[in-house]
Protein backbone atom coordinates (compact mmCIF):
# COMPACT_ATOMS: atom_id res chain seq x y z
CA UNK A 1 0.00 0.00 0.00
CA UNK A 2 1.30 3.47 -0.85
CA UNK A 3 2.59 5.52 2.06
CA UNK A 4 0.32 8.23 3.45
CA UNK A 5 2.11 11.58 3.64
CA UNK A 6 0.97 13.65 6.61
CA UNK A 7 0.53 17.26 5.58
CA UNK A 8 0.42 20.44 7.66
CA UNK A 9 -1.06 23.54 6.05
CA UNK A 10 -0.13 27.04 7.25
CA UNK A 11 -1.95 30.11 5.93
CA UNK A 12 -5.54 29.13 5.32
CA UNK A 13 -6.77 32.34 3.73
CA UNK A 14 -4.38 32.36 0.79
CA UNK A 15 -4.16 28.72 -0.27
CA UNK A 16 -6.83 27.45 -2.66
CA UNK A 17 -5.49 23.96 -3.22
CA UNK A 18 -7.33 22.11 -0.44
CA UNK A 19 -9.46 20.20 -2.92
CA UNK A 20 -6.33 19.00 -4.72
CA UNK A 21 -4.85 17.80 -1.43
CA UNK A 22 -8.01 16.01 -0.42
CA UNK A 23 -8.19 14.14 -3.72
CA UNK A 24 -4.63 12.84 -3.67
CA UNK A 25 -4.80 9.31 -2.27
CA UNK A 26 -1.46 9.62 -0.46
CA UNK A 27 -2.10 12.92 1.34
CA UNK A 28 -3.60 13.10 4.81
CA UNK A 29 -4.16 16.63 6.16
CA UNK A 30 -3.42 16.30 9.88
CA UNK A 31 -2.56 19.83 10.99
CA UNK A 32 -3.49 23.39 10.04
CA UNK A 33 -2.25 26.77 11.24
CA UNK A 34 -3.58 30.30 11.00
CA UNK A 35 -3.58 33.35 13.26
CA UNK A 36 -7.29 33.95 12.56
CA UNK A 37 -9.26 31.64 14.84
CA UNK A 38 -12.44 31.94 12.75
CA UNK A 39 -10.61 30.96 9.56
CA UNK A 40 -8.89 28.14 11.46
CA UNK A 41 -12.21 26.70 12.67
CA UNK A 42 -13.84 26.92 9.24
CA UNK A 43 -10.90 25.27 7.46
CA UNK A 44 -10.63 22.61 10.16
CA UNK A 45 -14.22 21.58 9.60
CA UNK A 46 -13.85 21.61 5.81
CA UNK A 47 -10.65 19.55 5.87
CA UNK A 48 -11.70 17.22 8.66
CA UNK A 49 -8.88 18.24 10.98
CA UNK A 50 -9.74 17.76 14.67
CA UNK A 51 -9.27 20.50 17.27
CA UNK A 52 -6.00 18.89 18.39
CA UNK A 53 -4.55 19.53 14.93
CA UNK A 54 -5.50 23.23 14.75
CA UNK A 55 -2.87 25.78 15.72
CA UNK A 56 -2.65 29.56 15.95
CA UNK A 57 1.08 29.49 16.77
CA UNK A 58 3.47 28.32 14.05
CA UNK A 59 5.95 27.07 16.64
CA UNK A 60 3.36 24.68 18.08
CA UNK A 61 2.26 23.64 14.59
CA UNK A 62 5.82 22.61 13.69
CA UNK A 63 5.93 20.31 16.72
CA UNK A 64 3.04 18.29 15.29
CA UNK A 65 3.83 14.95 13.62
CA UNK A 66 3.75 15.94 9.94
CA UNK A 67 5.87 14.91 6.96
CA UNK A 68 5.60 18.12 4.97
CA UNK A 69 4.31 21.67 5.29
CA UNK A 70 2.36 23.54 2.64
CA UNK A 71 2.97 27.28 3.00
CA UNK A 72 0.08 29.48 1.87
CA UNK A 73 0.74 32.60 3.94
CA UNK A 74 1.42 36.12 2.61
CA UNK A 75 4.58 36.16 0.49
CA UNK A 76 6.74 38.29 2.85
CA UNK A 77 6.64 35.42 5.37
CA UNK A 78 7.46 32.61 2.92
CA UNK A 79 11.22 32.56 3.37
CA UNK A 80 11.31 32.45 7.17
CA UNK A 81 8.45 29.98 7.49
CA UNK A 82 10.16 27.76 4.91
CA UNK A 83 13.46 27.86 6.77
CA UNK A 84 11.77 27.12 10.10
CA UNK A 85 9.92 24.14 8.61
CA UNK A 86 13.03 22.71 6.95
CA UNK A 87 15.01 23.03 10.18
CA UNK A 88 12.17 21.26 11.99
CA UNK A 89 12.65 18.28 9.67
CA UNK A 90 9.69 18.96 7.37
CA UNK A 91 9.62 18.85 3.60
CA UNK A 92 8.14 22.03 2.11
CA UNK A 93 5.72 22.85 -0.69
CA UNK A 94 5.56 26.65 -0.87
CA UNK A 95 3.17 28.95 -2.68
CA UNK A 96 4.63 31.51 -5.12
CA UNK A 97 6.88 33.30 -4.94
CA UNK A 98 9.64 31.76 -2.83
CA UNK A 99 10.88 34.97 -1.18
CA UNK A 100 10.75 38.76 -1.35
CA UNK A 101 14.46 39.65 -1.19
CA UNK A 102 17.65 38.42 -2.80
CA UNK A 103 19.09 37.66 0.63
CA UNK A 104 16.10 35.51 1.57
CA UNK A 105 16.33 33.56 -1.69
CA UNK A 106 19.82 32.44 -0.76
CA UNK A 107 18.86 31.81 2.87
CA UNK A 108 16.25 29.33 1.67
CA UNK A 109 18.78 27.64 -0.63
CA UNK A 110 21.20 27.31 2.27
CA UNK A 111 18.50 25.79 4.49
CA UNK A 112 17.56 23.19 1.87
CA UNK A 113 21.19 22.22 1.37
CA UNK A 114 21.94 22.04 5.09
CA UNK A 115 18.86 20.06 6.07
CA UNK A 116 18.62 17.76 3.06
CA UNK A 117 14.83 18.12 3.07
CA UNK A 118 12.75 18.35 -0.12
CA UNK A 119 11.53 21.76 -1.28
CA UNK A 120 9.23 22.60 -4.18
CA UNK A 121 7.61 25.88 -5.18
CA UNK A 122 3.96 25.48 -6.18
CA UNK A 123 3.95 27.37 -9.48
CA UNK A 124 0.83 26.15 -11.24
CA UNK A 125 1.03 27.84 -14.65
CA UNK A 126 3.85 25.57 -15.83
CA UNK A 127 1.31 22.75 -15.43
CA UNK A 128 -1.32 24.32 -17.71
CA UNK A 129 -2.18 21.64 -20.25
CA UNK A 130 -1.47 23.73 -23.34
CA UNK A 131 1.84 25.06 -22.01
CA UNK A 132 3.03 21.52 -21.33
CA UNK A 133 2.16 20.85 -24.96
CA UNK A 134 4.05 23.94 -26.11
CA UNK A 135 7.10 22.70 -24.25
CA UNK A 136 7.07 19.41 -26.14
CA UNK A 137 6.53 21.17 -29.47
CA UNK A 138 9.24 23.80 -28.99
CA UNK A 139 11.77 21.34 -27.67
CA UNK A 140 11.09 19.11 -30.69
CA UNK A 141 12.29 22.01 -32.89
CA UNK A 142 8.91 23.11 -34.27
CA UNK A 143 9.72 26.83 -33.94
CA UNK A 144 13.42 26.46 -34.58
CA UNK A 145 15.52 28.61 -32.26
CA UNK A 146 13.33 30.76 -30.03
CA UNK A 147 14.91 34.19 -29.69
CA UNK A 148 12.06 36.25 -28.20
CA UNK A 149 9.13 35.67 -25.86
CA UNK A 150 6.40 37.77 -24.29
CA UNK A 151 4.43 37.02 -21.16
CA UNK A 152 2.00 38.99 -19.06
CA UNK A 153 -0.20 38.68 -16.03
CA UNK A 154 -2.66 41.53 -15.63
CA UNK A 155 -5.04 40.80 -12.75
CA UNK A 156 -7.16 43.52 -11.20
CA UNK A 157 -7.21 42.73 -7.45
CA UNK A 158 -7.51 46.21 -5.95
CA UNK A 159 -9.75 44.86 -3.17
CA UNK A 160 -6.93 42.55 -2.04
CA UNK A 161 -4.50 45.47 -1.89
CA UNK A 162 -6.53 48.19 -0.16
CA UNK A 163 -10.00 47.81 1.34
CA UNK A 164 -12.11 50.34 -0.56
CA UNK A 165 -14.55 50.68 2.33
CA UNK A 166 -12.12 51.14 5.21
CA UNK A 167 -8.92 52.21 3.47
CA UNK A 168 -7.03 49.42 5.23
CA UNK A 169 -3.92 48.40 3.31
CA UNK A 170 -3.06 44.71 3.06
CA UNK A 171 0.37 43.14 2.55
CA UNK A 172 0.07 43.30 -1.24
CA UNK A 173 0.17 47.10 -0.99
CA UNK A 174 3.94 46.89 -0.59
CA UNK A 175 4.55 44.18 -3.21
CA UNK A 176 5.69 45.60 -6.58
CA UNK A 177 3.92 44.05 -9.57
CA UNK A 178 7.18 42.69 -10.99
CA UNK A 179 7.80 40.65 -7.84
CA UNK A 180 4.84 38.49 -8.89
CA UNK A 181 6.68 37.21 -11.95
CA UNK A 182 6.68 33.42 -11.67
CA UNK A 183 3.26 32.88 -13.31
CA UNK A 184 4.66 34.55 -16.41
CA UNK A 185 8.33 33.71 -16.75
CA UNK A 186 8.02 30.24 -15.21
CA UNK A 187 6.38 28.61 -18.25
CA UNK A 188 8.64 30.49 -20.66
CA UNK A 189 11.80 29.32 -18.89
CA UNK A 190 10.50 25.74 -18.84
CA UNK A 191 9.64 25.80 -22.52
CA UNK A 192 13.05 27.22 -23.42
CA UNK A 193 14.96 25.20 -20.80
CA UNK A 194 16.72 28.44 -19.93
CA UNK A 195 17.43 30.89 -17.11
CA UNK A 196 17.58 34.68 -16.85
CA UNK A 197 20.93 36.44 -16.42
CA UNK A 198 20.11 40.17 -16.78
CA UNK A 199 17.07 42.34 -16.13
CA UNK A 200 15.76 45.86 -16.45
CA UNK A 201 12.36 47.40 -15.87
CA UNK A 202 10.11 50.44 -16.03
CA UNK A 203 6.87 51.62 -14.48
CA UNK A 204 6.40 53.80 -11.39
CA UNK A 205 3.17 55.76 -11.98
CA UNK A 206 0.20 55.39 -9.64
CA UNK A 207 -2.76 57.10 -11.29
CA UNK A 208 -5.40 54.53 -10.29
CA UNK A 209 -4.58 54.47 -6.55
CA UNK A 210 -2.28 57.49 -6.11
CA UNK A 211 -1.80 57.10 -2.35
CA UNK A 212 -1.01 53.38 -2.51
CA UNK A 213 2.30 51.64 -2.08
CA UNK A 214 4.37 49.88 -4.72
CA UNK A 215 1.65 47.27 -5.09
CA UNK A 216 -0.52 50.01 -6.61
CA UNK A 217 1.86 50.88 -9.44
CA UNK A 218 -0.35 51.09 -12.53
CA UNK A 219 1.74 48.81 -14.73
CA UNK A 220 5.30 47.53 -14.83
CA UNK A 221 7.24 46.08 -17.72
CA UNK A 222 10.49 44.14 -17.53
CA UNK A 223 12.99 43.00 -20.12
CA UNK A 224 15.11 39.96 -19.45
CA UNK A 225 18.09 38.40 -21.20
CA UNK A 226 18.56 34.64 -20.87
CA UNK A 227 21.67 32.50 -20.71
CA UNK A 228 20.90 31.18 -24.22
CA UNK A 229 20.57 34.68 -25.66
CA UNK A 230 16.79 35.05 -25.83
CA UNK A 231 14.93 38.21 -24.85
CA UNK A 232 11.78 38.05 -22.70
CA UNK A 233 9.30 40.86 -22.10
CA UNK A 234 7.04 40.73 -19.05
CA UNK A 235 3.98 42.92 -18.39
CA UNK A 236 2.49 43.02 -14.87
CA UNK A 237 -0.28 44.86 -13.05
CA UNK A 238 -2.56 44.21 -10.08
CA UNK A 239 -4.69 47.32 -10.51
CA UNK A 240 -5.12 48.06 -14.23
CA UNK A 241 -8.69 47.66 -15.54
CA UNK A 242 -9.08 44.76 -17.91
CA UNK A 243 -11.88 42.71 -19.46
CA UNK A 244 -11.87 39.90 -18.48
CA UNK A 245 -10.53 40.86 -15.06
CA UNK A 246 -7.38 38.80 -15.40
CA UNK A 247 -5.42 36.93 -18.02
CA UNK A 248 -2.18 35.11 -18.60
CA UNK A 249 -0.62 35.65 -22.01
CA UNK A 250 2.36 33.96 -23.66
CA UNK A 251 3.98 34.43 -27.05
CA UNK A 252 7.06 32.85 -28.62
CA UNK A 253 9.01 33.90 -31.73
CA UNK A 254 11.42 31.42 -33.30
CA UNK A 255 13.49 31.11 -36.45
CA UNK A 256 10.74 28.96 -38.04
CA UNK A 257 7.59 30.66 -36.80
CA UNK A 258 5.51 32.08 -33.98
CA UNK A 259 2.84 30.94 -31.52
CA UNK A 260 0.79 32.80 -28.96
CA UNK A 261 -2.05 32.18 -26.53
CA UNK A 262 -5.42 33.90 -26.54
CA UNK A 263 -6.05 37.18 -24.73
CA UNK A 264 -9.65 36.61 -23.66
CA UNK A 265 -8.92 34.85 -20.38
CA UNK A 266 -8.49 31.18 -19.59
CA UNK A 267 -8.91 28.67 -22.42
CA UNK A 268 -9.30 31.24 -25.21
CA UNK A 269 -7.73 30.12 -28.47
CA UNK A 270 -4.44 31.52 -29.70
CA UNK A 271 -2.71 30.95 -32.98
CA UNK A 272 0.41 29.48 -34.57
CA UNK A 273 2.34 30.27 -37.74
CA UNK A 274 5.12 28.15 -39.25
CA UNK A 275 7.05 29.59 -42.17
CA UNK A 276 7.13 27.35 -45.24
CA UNK A 277 4.83 24.71 -43.75
CA UNK A 278 2.14 23.26 -46.03
CA UNK A 279 -0.23 22.97 -43.08
CA UNK A 280 0.17 26.68 -42.34
CA UNK A 281 0.79 27.87 -45.90
CA UNK A 282 -2.13 30.31 -45.83
CA UNK A 283 -1.06 32.01 -42.64
CA UNK A 284 -1.79 31.51 -38.99
CA UNK A 285 -3.86 28.65 -37.66
CA UNK A 286 -6.05 28.68 -34.56
CA UNK A 287 -4.30 27.15 -31.56
CA UNK A 288 -6.25 25.58 -28.71
CA UNK A 289 -5.05 26.84 -25.33
CA UNK A 290 -6.93 24.68 -22.85
CA UNK A 291 -5.77 24.53 -19.25
CA UNK A 292 -7.55 21.20 -18.67
CA UNK A 293 -5.94 17.93 -19.71
CA UNK A 294 -8.79 15.86 -21.22
CA UNK A 295 -6.99 12.65 -20.27
CA UNK A 296 -6.76 13.52 -16.57
CA UNK A 297 -9.15 11.87 -14.11
CA UNK A 298 -12.36 13.67 -13.16
CA UNK A 299 -11.07 14.78 -9.76
CA UNK A 300 -8.11 16.54 -11.41
CA UNK A 301 -10.13 19.75 -11.84
CA UNK A 302 -11.06 20.01 -8.16
CA UNK A 303 -8.03 22.10 -7.27
CA UNK A 304 -8.83 24.84 -9.77
CA UNK A 305 -6.71 26.41 -12.54
CA UNK A 306 -7.59 23.68 -15.01
CA UNK A 307 -5.83 20.45 -14.12
CA UNK A 308 -2.62 22.20 -13.09
CA UNK A 309 -3.02 21.65 -9.34
CA UNK A 310 -3.49 17.91 -9.85
CA UNK A 311 -0.21 17.50 -11.71
CA UNK A 312 1.67 19.89 -9.41
CA UNK A 313 0.68 17.98 -6.26
CA UNK A 314 1.31 14.66 -8.00
CA UNK A 315 4.86 15.65 -8.95
CA UNK A 316 5.64 16.73 -5.40
CA UNK A 317 4.34 13.50 -3.87
CA UNK A 318 6.13 11.45 -6.54
CA UNK A 319 9.39 13.18 -5.58
CA UNK A 320 8.81 12.32 -1.92
CA UNK A 321 7.98 8.71 -2.81
CA UNK A 322 11.13 8.28 -4.88
CA UNK A 323 13.46 10.46 -2.85
CA UNK A 324 14.19 12.50 -5.98
CA UNK A 325 14.38 16.21 -6.76
CA UNK A 326 10.98 17.74 -7.66
CA UNK A 327 10.61 19.66 -10.94
CA UNK A 328 10.51 23.13 -9.36
CA UNK A 329 13.19 22.53 -6.75
CA UNK A 330 14.81 25.26 -4.68
CA UNK A 331 17.17 26.29 -7.47
CA UNK A 332 14.45 26.47 -10.14
CA UNK A 333 12.19 28.28 -7.68
CA UNK A 334 14.79 31.02 -7.27
CA UNK A 335 15.28 31.22 -11.03
CA UNK A 336 11.55 32.02 -11.22
CA UNK A 337 11.70 34.46 -8.27
CA UNK A 338 14.93 36.45 -8.47
CA UNK A 339 14.38 38.07 -11.91
CA UNK A 340 11.31 39.97 -10.70
CA UNK A 341 13.09 41.22 -7.59
CA UNK A 342 16.03 42.42 -9.64
CA UNK A 343 13.82 43.97 -12.34
CA UNK A 344 12.09 46.12 -9.73
CA UNK A 345 15.46 47.19 -8.38
CA UNK A 346 16.28 48.26 -11.93
CA UNK A 347 13.08 50.33 -12.00
CA UNK A 348 14.11 52.08 -8.79
CA UNK A 349 17.52 52.83 -10.28
CA UNK A 350 16.01 54.50 -13.35
CA UNK A 351 15.78 51.58 -15.76
CA UNK A 352 19.37 50.36 -15.69
CA UNK A 353 20.36 46.82 -16.61
CA UNK A 354 21.28 44.63 -13.62
CA UNK A 355 22.78 41.17 -13.39
CA UNK A 356 20.47 38.53 -11.89
CA UNK A 357 22.30 36.46 -9.25
CA UNK A 358 22.86 32.90 -10.40
CA UNK A 359 22.01 30.08 -8.03
CA UNK A 360 23.99 27.25 -9.66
Amino acid sequence: MDKKWKMGLVGLGGSRRSAAYMHHPQIEVVAICDQDSAVLEKAGCELGVPDSGRFERYEDFLNEDTDFVMIGTPVPSHAQLTIDALEAGKHVLCEVTAASTIEDCFRVIDAVQKTGMTYMMAENTVYFHYLRGWKRQVQSGMLGTVFYAECEYVHEIRDRIIDSATGKAYWRNQRPPLHYCSHSIGPILEILDDRIVRATGAGRSKTIIPAGGDGCIDMQVALFETAKGATIKLLRSSVAPRNPGFAHFYSLYGSKGQMESGRAGYDSDGWIYLEGSEEYANGAKSLSCKTIDPDAPAEATKGGHGTSEYYLIRDFIDALNRGTTPPIDVFRAMEYTLPGIVAHQAVEKGGVWLDVPQVR
